[in-house]
């Protein structure tokens, strides 16, 4: 492995669950001055509790108010109470909303949660579709499960979540002591259920991977904006939880970066896209969102494609061909056709940075992926999925084949202008020259070692471009006819 994959990886696992994202004061409420410090008795000191409910009072508790803990065997159960409901306040505060019911928390150990994050079972149908469209970004090798690599990313990266079905959140602890890990997790996964309550996250639906990334551009988004606000107090007027001792910043096991560089995305930009209606709109602006969320990554990507005059997606259409024995794959109760979308694009590119095939080069540059600052990674938002590969993005759509156990692959893209659609194939021809493929002949390539060994055909008719996919050349006049 790479060492620059290995320090970029210990960065994100730091971020993973909530991203960093962008600070600005907490809001307009008033709230009460309480003490922020220790007091010299021990005891936690607060204003008297307001006559009605109030932004910035939760359970008994204000907003700056100071507790008194102890954390020598992690926090009681009435110490936990008591930091939710001040988190809960603090959230109120920033997201100026109030919260109209109580939200449960549970600790789990990094360990059970990796134990159990293996998700539902998935049939065959299931699981060669989802393997078909990870071969097809490049990220995992059709000789593994890319469910598997997903379940051990999740076991791995994710810090904490709010289960809208149940409105309860489970925040994730390292270490033997069940402790709250500091405030940030709780922040975010505090402005779900506040999002919920108001807005029902169970309403916001997705059937295909670019309408999940779009949607929760703006449930992400929000959460990350929320989160980063609400820490900026923390030593500033707000006394916080700093994590444990024992608590580390990350969960260690496997990690795959490319699979992380597209799950990333809503926390990465999501926070950008929101932040630029609230400046515009005020939070009003922004809750009014909740009732037609983002219809593309490419919106979030660039919010003000979102507004007065929106730029929703081209409908992609494929016209089914396959002869000789090849068939659709249709997963049941899910859409049949997969739609991968502008941050699919830009992890499939961005990988090859740190892939460990191909350690000789990259498709994209490193300053041209990563938002660097002094050299640094920028920890609030690290990538950049505006690269010139993926811009003009305008619809995809992709439809699966299986034959005999092989699987088989259709990916159909638009792009606004025939330069712009141009200009993704000459980066797809890299992206096939980094892992091995020779062009066999025009327009027909053959990769015949590695993970991805297979052949391929690239279509450029004006502003579309058109991937085929099959196991031989021969197959693929069988696969998508011309």
């Amino acid at each position: 492995m790479r060492s620059r994959h290995a320090v970029l990886v210990a960065l994100l696992v730091a971020l993973a669950g909530c991203s960093a994202g962008y600070v600005g004061d907490s809001g307009d409420a008033a709230t009460p001055d309480a003490t922020t410090g220790t007091p010299a008795n021990g005891q936690a000191t607060a204003p008297p509790d307001p006559e009605t409910d109030t932004l910035g009072w939760e359970g008994g508790y204000w907003a700056n108010e100071t507790l008194s803990l102890d954390r020598s065997d992690g926090l009681n159960e009435t110490e936990r109470d008591a930091v939710v409901a001040r988190s809960m306040a603090r959230v109120e505060r920033v997201r100026q909303l109030e919260f109209t019911e109580e939200v449960p928390v549970e600790l789990v150990s990094r360990e059970e949660y990796r134990n159990n994050s293996g998700g539902y079972e998935r049939g065959a149908t299931f699981r060669a579709f989802d393997n078909a469209k990870f071969e097809a970004m490049f990220l995992v090798g059709e000789d593994t499960d890319s469910l598997a690599v997903q379940s051990a990313n999740r076991g791995s990266s994710v810090a904490g979540f709010y289960v809208p079905g149940e409105r309860r959140i489970v925040v994730i602890y390292s270490g033997d002591t069940p402790d709250l890990p500091g405030e940030s997790t709780l922040s975010h996964e505090l402005t779900h259920a506040l999002q919920d309550q108001h807005f029902d996250l169970t309403s916001i639906t997705a059937s295909t991977r670019e309408e999940s990334n779009a949607n929760n551009g703006l449930v992400e988004g929000d959460a990350n904006l929320v989160r980063d606000r609400y820490m900026a107090n923390c030593g500033d007027g707000w006394s916080c939880l700093s994590p444990p001792e024992s608590d580390s910043d990350g969960g260690g096991g496997d990690f795959h970066l490319g699979i992380y560089i597209l799950n990333f995305f809503p926390y990465s930009d999501g926070p950008g896209f929101v932040d630029y209606y609230q400046q515009r709109g005020g939070w009003e602006q922004v809750n009014a969102i909740y009732s037609e969320p983002p219809a593309s990554t490419e919106q979030v990507v660039t919010p003000a494609k979102y507004a007065v005059d929106p730029d929703p997606p081209t409908t992609v259409r494929i016209g089914d061909a396959a002869t000789n024995g090849w068939e659709r794959v249709r997963p049941e109760r899910r859409d049949d056709a997969a739609s991968l979308g502008q941050s699919a694009i830009v992890a499939m590119f961005a990988y090859t940075l740190y892939d460990d095939y191909n350690g000789e080069g990259s498709v994209v540059s490193r300053d041209a992926f990563l938002n660097l600052q002094d050299g640094e990674v920028d920890r609030s938002d690290p990538f950049d999925y505006g690269i010139d590969y993926a811009d003009g993005w305008d619809g995809d759509r992709m439809h699966v084949y299986q034959k005999d156990g092989e699987t088989a692959y259709v990916w159909k893209i638009t792009w606004d202008s025939q330069s712009e659609a141009s200009e993704f194939a000459t980066g797809y021809r890299a992206l096939l020259d980094h892992w091995g493929a020779t062009e066999v002949r025009d327009g027909v390539y053959r990769i015949d070692d590695g993970p991805y060994t297979d052949s391929f055909r690239l279509i450029v008719d004006g502003d579309t471009v058109t991937i085929v996919n099959a196991p031989s050349t021969a197959a693929l006049d069988d696969v998508y006819g011309r």
